[in-house]
């Protein structure tokens, strides 16, 4: 972990390369002006095939979805839950690889949502992290959500980050001190990622109670957007957060549609129906 000194190092680097306007912001500004939520969906790359994964993302797209998190598959999710965990070893299993995910994050920037790679560090660490964050900005990619990595750790990718103009989002949770919110805040460029619950992704039948306040406690700490992710998965969940979040982020909903599906067409159809009905949600969440 680095010292205070390099801590201090870092936020300072953020908040000088936080003065220009990223495509993912302008999007999360636009459906601020609407009196909306922007809707984010998430879509492990490789599944059920690099192609069909591609596929599956354009059809989110296409339902109403104005943001995306691609998966990058990795062996040891620790904070996903089964039916993520379900679709990414099997995109593993297909020989899914890093320059498998820029593929997809090219094909889905032509389409002109903000294309976002949700990714533990790792397999960033042993690409080479100057590698990727050339390679992926040449690809259209807007940015990283890193669950696993926290901004005293992070000097690396923030400098490559700010070297090729990306954002980076970092999560808090209900167990993040104040202090901690305030640090991770102005390290975020684009959102904050507030985890409404403790524990790992999936469904719930109802929005934690509590992520209301940590949107709250992190509005406090800074005018970065939030978006709220972990657990929604309907309409009206999606217009509840809608209700107080700047985001609202559906993964193991989306990933259940196809898993569950008894071809990829249907597939396509049940991921597009989903991210209408979300996107009804998001648009309803404030009237």
């Amino acid at each position: 972990m680095n010292t205070d000194t390099n801590t201090g190092a870092s936020t300072s680097t953020s908040a000088s390369a936080g003065t220009s306007t990223s495509k993912l912001t302008e999007v999360l500004a636009a459906a601020q002006a609407e009196n909306r939520a922007a809707l984010i969906g998430y879509l492990p790359a490789g599944y059920p095939s690099v192609e069909g994964g591609i596929a599956a993302i354009r059809a989110m797209i296409e339902g109403g979805v104005d943001i995306v998190e691609i998966g990058l598959p990795y062996s040891d999710p620790q904070m996903d839950g089964p039916v993520i965990q379900r679709a990414v070893e099997r995109a593993l299993e297909a020989g899914t690889n890093t320059p498998d995910v820029l593929h997809t994050v090219e094909a889905i920037a032509q389409t002109g949502a903000p294309t976002l790679v949700m990714t533990y560090w790792n397999p960033i660490e042993r690409y080479g992290v100057e590698r990727f964050a050339k390679e992926f900005a040449d690809a259209g990619g807007a940015g990283l959500i890193t669950p696993d990595l926290i901004p005293e750790e992070a000097e690396p990718w923030l400098v490559a980050s700010d070297a090729h103009g990306l954002d980076r989002v970092f999560l808090v949770a209900q167990s993040s001190t104040d202090e901690r919110i305030a640090l991770t805040t102005r390290t975020c460029k684009g959102f904050v990622y507030a985890a409404s619950l403790m524990g790992v992704t999936g469904t719930r039948d109802a929005v934690n109670s509590e992520a209301r306040h940590l949107v709250e406690r992190t509005r406090v700490a800074s005018a970065v957007p939030v978006c709220v992710g972990l657990g929604v998965s309907n309409a009206q969940q999606a217009a509840e957060v809608a209700g107080f979040a700047d985001g609202v982020i559906v993964g193991s909903a989306f990933v259940r549609r196809l898993l569950e599906a008894s071809n990829e067409a249907a597939g396509l159809a049940a991921v597009r129906d989903l991210a209408a009905q979300l996107a009804e949600g998001v648009r309803s969440g404030r009237s």
